[in-house]
């Protein structure tokens, strides 16, 4: 059976019954980017419709790699956080071109690329120390969270005290708040695609009351990504500045260890956890193993930055699918074929407003705040880098600027406390970096 022998579904005790279960409930707990990756690329000026179409061909190519070449369950689309950093902080803050800032995906993505080709893969991810992985991640969370009360209106600007509530009399903020709450109690009661059925519910009711028009149809023809194909590698040559440098830096970074830290959840969620010949060393915690899954990741960046989107990257959402099931790449597999069909649907992307999307952003952003529990509080030399990168995030609003401050901040209170062996050669690299890019361009 060709099956058995590309996903080896006996010895990973599976069956394709489970895998197709497993991947259809990966796609429904994932499937809200379909709505918030158009929604926040397009306030960059890009078409809606165009990145609705390159954020399924991103995800398609991804979780295919994932499923044919790696062979693991872990579904990859536009990832959340780095659309934000793209939109909010390169497009809109520093005023760079959404073309010049999609070439810059394209360059993290060959560097990517050509790291998992490298020896240099598993050292370069643990070299970040883990408390600042968390840091980010968890900074990330509050800053998306932040985007979605802010978009929706809930949130406001004020003079006095920088920000403020909304207008809670307004039907758009009023919609978002319900959206919100609906949103919150399917995921905390363990529904299956929560955050998906929370936006469902959420444009139903808008549609009911007149807040959100109805869509002119359902199904239609797949969206022509023209507008934003190949924008990427045409402006290449508008990587000419330090900013960029950041930018792409900044993208590489983030990128490199949230696929690597989700793959390593996903390896613990399935039981892959094993030091004699799994994904994951269980007293070192370092990733091992997982060269074709990176570099499916890393492949799948490049590629989607040529389709016109934001890094690609592996979904946490991918456990719920282990969950209930999935051991191999054939749920993987499935998850592409289920984003093909999706394609078809794009007209319903007009009834996707910032006050349905607000429930997603901040549900996620909840999730990824978690990663605070793996930080240690108790050592201030650690505390204060990690605080920083949090804070910085939310408060600059700028998902580069954060990090900067916590690379900076580690070297320093760690060199402080005596512990400056501890501190690696990338860490006071990207301190001096760091220090330069807010001397010179910040």
């Amino acid at each position: 059976m060709i099956l058995e022998q590309l996903f080896h579904l006996r010895e990973n005790r599976t069956s394709v019954r489970r895998e197709l279960i497993g991947g259809l409930t990966t796609f429904l707990a994932m499937s809200y980017i379909l709505a918030v990756n158009p929604e926040l690329l397009g306030s960059t000026g890009m078409s809606k419709t165009a990145v609705f179409t390159a954020t399924i061909l991103a995800a398609i190519v991804g979780c295919l790699l994932m499923g044919l070449v790696a062979n693991f369950p872990v579904a990859l689309a536009p990832g959340m956080g780095l659309n934000a950093f793209f939109t909010y902080t390169v497009v809109q803050e520093w005023h760079i071109p959404w073309q010049t800032a999609l070439a810059g995906v394209f360059v993290a993505g060959i560097l990517f690329i050509l790291l998992t080709l490298s020896k240099l893969r598993d050292k370069l991810i643990n070299l970040i120390p883990s408390a600042l992985k968390y840091a980010v991640s968890a900074g990330i969370g509050l800053f998306i969270a932040f985007s979605g009360l802010q978009t929706s209106g809930i949130i406001v600007a004020n003079k006095s005290n920088a920000v403020a509530l909304g207008n809670l009399h307004s039907p758009t903020v009023l919609l978002a708040i319900f959206g919100i709450i609906v949103g919150i109690m399917l995921v905390t009661a363990n529904v299956t695609g929560g955050i998906f059925w929370g936006m469902f519910i959420t444009a139903a009711v808008g549609m009911i009351f007149g807040i959100i028009p109805l869509p002119t149809g359902i199904i239609s023809g797949v969206p022509s990504v023209q507008p934003i194909f190949g924008q990427a590698v045409t402006h290449l040559g508008n990587i000419n500045s330090f900013q960029m440098i950041i930018v792409i830096l900044t993208f590489f970074i983030i990128g490199l260890f949230d696929t690597s830290g989700t793959l390593v959840g996903v390896a613990t969620e399935a039981g892959m956890v094993d030091k004699e010949s799994g994904m994951v060393d269980k007293e070192s915690g370092e990733v091992k193993g997982v060269g074709k899954a990176l570099f499916s990741g890393a492949l799948a960046t490049t590629l989607g930055a040529v389709f016109g989107t934001s890094p690609t990257t592996a979904y946490v959402e991918s456990t719920s699918g282990v969950a209930v099931g999935a051991r191999t790449g054939l749920s993987s597999v499935f998850v592409a074929l289920l984003f093909a069909i999706a394609a078809f649907f794009s007209p319903i992307l007009t009834v996707i407003t910032s006050a349905v999307t607000a429930s997603a952003l901040i549900i996620v952003g909840i999730l990824m705040l978690s990663n605070v529990q793996y930080i240690d509080w108790t050592k201030f030399e650690i505390a204060v880098p990690a605080f920083f990168t949090m804070i910085m995030m939310l408060l600059t609003y700028s998902i580069s600027e954060g990090l900067a401050v916590g690379f900076i901040f580690y070297p320093i209170t760690m060199t402080v406390k005596g512990r400056w062996r501890e501190v690696n050669a990338l860490m006071w690299t990207m301190m001096v970096v760091f220090i330069l890019y807010f001397a010179f361009v910040a």
